[in-house]
C-alpha cells in the first residue's frame, strides 16, 4: 500500500498522512472562501459598478469558467512535481487576482479579475488528489469525502461572513462602495498564510517530498506518470467522461448555487443582503458533514457490494438531487425555499462525496489526470448552468430546467462499469487495507498491555 493510512486519525498530527488530511482541507476551504468572496456582495458591486442582468451572469459564468483549464492542469503537475510544491503555488499566485479585485472600477476590468480569481477553484483536485495517494482503499472514499466537504464550507461560511465583515467595514466610517473592496483584503492574506503553512508541513508521499525520496526509490511510488502520459491515459477511459457528467451534475449544481443563492432571495423574496447571506450561506455549510458522509456510504457500501455499489449509490444520489431541485423552482416563500434548498443540497454535497470515492479507482496509474478531467466537469456543468439561467425568461424557470438535466445525467452514473479482474483487484486491496488495520490495532493493544 505504499504506506498509505488504513484509518483516519482525526484529532492527530503526528503522521505525514494526518497533516496532509488537515492542511489539504485547510487549503480549500481558504480557497473557495476567496473564490466565491465576492458573491454574497453582488448586491453592492452591482450598485457600484453599475450592472445590467447580462452583466452578473457573464461574471458568475466567468467564475467558474477559468478553473476548468486549470483543474485540467494541476493533477497533471501533481503527477510530476507533487501536490505540495502544487498547491504552494496556486494559493500564492491566486491570492494575486484577490487583492487586485478591490480596485475595479468598470465592469470589464472586474470581469477579468473575477475570471483569474476562478483558478484557485483548481484546489479541489489538488486536494483529492493529495489524499488519495495517503491513504488505503478501505477509507480513502472517506478520506476524499471529507477534506472536499469541509473545503466547500468555505463557500457557505464566506456567504455568512463576508457581508458582516463589510458590515464591521462600515461602522468603521467608509462606506460600501470602498468596503467591499477592503473587506477582499481578508481572503486574499488568508490564502497566502495557508501557503506558507502547506510548504512548511506538508509532505507529497507518505515516504516524504518527491525530491527527498526520489522517484524509483523503493517504497515511492513507482506508478506515477509524466504530465502528459497522465493526462492521455486518463482521456481515454470512458468512465472518466462519465463522471465528469456526474460531478457537473453535482458539484456545477452546488457552484451555481453559491453564484446566484443570495441575488435569488434579494430578488425573489425581498431580503436584506445580510438576511439573504445566511440564507445562501445554509447550503454551503451542509458540506461540513454531507460531503463526507458521501464518502462514508461510499465506503460502507463498497464493503458489501464493491465497485458497483459505489456506482448505484451515486445514481441513487444525484436522481434524488435533480428532482429536488425542481421542487426548489416551485417555492413561494422565502421559508419554504430555504427547506428545499437544504434539501436538495443534501444530495448534492452527498453525491459529490460519491463521485470522488470512486475516481481513485479508475486508473492508479493515472490518478492526477483522472483527478484533473473529472474535477474539470464540475466546471464545465457550472459554465452550462451558467448560461442556460442567462437564456431562461426566469431564475425559477432556469432552475427547473437544471433540475430536470441533473435527473437525466444520474445514468451516467450506472454506466460506468468495472470488469472482473478489476473489482476481484480493488476488493483484494480492500481486504489488504482491513488485514493491515487489525494487524496494527493489534500491536498497539499489545503494547498498551506490555
Amino acid at each position: 500500500m505504499n504506506g498509505r493510512a488504513t484509518r483516519i486519525d482525526l484529532f492527530s498530527l503526528a503522521t505525514i498522512q494526518m497533516r496532509v488530511f488537515h492542511l489539504s482541507w485547510l487549503a480549500f476551504f481558504v480557497c473557495f472562501f476567496a473564490w466565491f468572496a465576492v458573491a454574497p456582495l453582488m448586491p453592492v458591486i452591482r450598485g457600484d459598478l453599475h450592472l445590467s442582468k447580462d452583466e452578473i451572469a457573464n461574471i458568475s459564468i466567468a467564475a467558474v469558467c477559468a478553473t476548468i483549464f486549470v483543474r485540467l492542469l494541476v493533477g497533471p503537475l501533481c503527477d510530476r512535481y507533487g501536490a505540495r510544491l502544487t498547491y504552494t503555488w496556486l494559493l500564492s499566485l491566486g491570492a494575486i487576482p484577490v487583492f487586485a479585485i478591490g480596485l475595479a472600477h468598470s465592469y470589464h476590468s472586474f470581469l477579468f479579475l473575477r475570471l483569474c480569481i476562478g483558478a484557485v477553484g483548481a484546489a479541489f483536485v489538488i486536494t483529492q488528489y493529495h489524499t488519495s495517494t495517503m491513504f488505503a482503499a478501505n477509507v480513502v472514499g472517506t478520506a476524499n469525502a471529507a477534506t472536499a466537504g469541509w473545503g466547500n464550507a468555505g463557500g457557505g461560511v464566506t456567504q455568512a461572513v463576508m457581508p458582516w465583515i463589510l458590515a464591521a467595514i462600515v461602522s468603521l466610517g467608509l462606506n460600501e462602495a470602498l468596503g467591499w473592496r477592503v473587506a477582499m483584503i481578508v481572503p486574499a492574506t488568508l490564502m497566502l498564510v495557508v501557503a506558507i503553512l502547506y510548504y512548511r508541513y506538508a509532505e507529497d508521499t507518505p515516504q516524504g517530498n518527491l525530491q527527498a525520496v526520489g522517484r524509483a526509490s523503493p517504497g515511492a511510488d513507482q506508478e506515477r506518470k509524466g504530465a502528459l502520459q497522465s493526462f492521455f491515459a486518463a482521456a481515454r477511459d470512458y468512465r472518466v467522461w462519465m463522471l465528469f457528467v456526474t460531478y457537473g451534475a453535482s458539484f456545477g449544481i452546488e457552484l451555481t448555487i453559491h453564484n446566484l443563492a443570495a441575488l435569488y432571495y434579494v430578488d425573489r423574496f425581498a431580503l436584506d443582503v445580510k438576511t439573504a447571506g445566511l440564507y445562501a450561506g445554509s447550503f454551503g455549510l451542509l458540506a461540513l458533514f454531507a460531503r463526507a458522509c458521501g464518502g462514508i456510504l461510499s465506503d460502507r457500501i463498497a464493503h458489501r457490494h464493491g465497485l458497483d455499489g459505489r456506482t448505484a449509490l451515486l445514481f441513487s444520489l444525484i436522481l434524488l438531487e435533480g428532482l429536488g431541485l425542481m421542487l426548489f423552482s416551485h417555492m413561494s416563500t422565502a421559508g419554504t425555499a430555504l427547506i428545499a434548498m437544504l434539501g436538495f443540497g443534501l444530495f448534492t454535497h452527498l453525491a459529490c462525496g460519491a463521485t470522488y470515492s470512486l475516481t481513485p479507482f479508475i486508473n492508479r496509474r493515472a490518478l492526477g489526470g483522472v483527478s484533473g478531467i473529472i474535477g474539470a466537469g464540475g466546471n464545465v456543468g457550472a459554465v452550462v448552468a451558467g448560461f442556460l439561467m442567462k437564456s431562461a425568461n426566469s431564475l425559477r424557470e432556469g432552475l427547473f430546467l437544471l433540475g430536470a438535466c441533473v435527473t437525466v445525467s444520474a445514468f451516467c452514473a450506472v454506466a460506468v462499469r468495472f470488469s472482473s479482474a478489476h473489482k476481484n483487484a480493488e476488493r483484494a486491496a480492500y481486504a489488504d487495507a482491513l488485514a493491515a488495520r487489525e494487524l496494527a490495532d493489534g500491536v498497539a493493544m499489545k503494547s498498551v498491555l506490555q
